[in-house]
């Protein structure tokens, strides 16, 4: 099965960039990840302000750039892993997260992919 790991976090609480220390940290663990045949994709996503939000109301379209009203929580990265079980890719999302130490405030939501029938 696939779950979806979304990395959320607050901008304001830490540093727009991860340090050397911390992506060789990472790496390390997303090697194991890719051994053990986990980790299927990763990624850091580019700062809010960079953004493009496309809302859907009323049968409208509307299309708005960043930056944005100050936001407390946003999508900041992804993980997608292949796992047996939910528990499982929560093990792996929990990894991830102590990787970052006490110096990050993030939450990792784990999704499980809808799988065509």
């Amino acid at each position: 099965m696939r779950y979806m790991m979304l990395l959320k976090l607050d901008p304001s609480a830490h540093a727009s960039e991860p340090s050397p220390e911390l992506m060789e940290e990472m790496g390390k663990l997303l090697e194991e990840m890719t051994r053990a045949g986990v980790l299927l994709d990763t990624g850091g996503l580019r700062p809010l302000e960079e953004s493009t939000v496309l809302r859907l109301s009323g049968g409208k379209q509307t299309v708005v750039d960043g930056p944005y009203a100050e936001a407390k929580e946003v999508v900041g990265g992804y993980l997608m892993v292949q796992a047996k079980s939910q528990e499982e890719a929560v093990e792996w999302a929990s990894r991830f997260l102590a990787v970052h130490g006490d110096t990050w405030e993030l939450n990792a939501e784990v999704r499980q992919v809808v799988e065509p029938a």
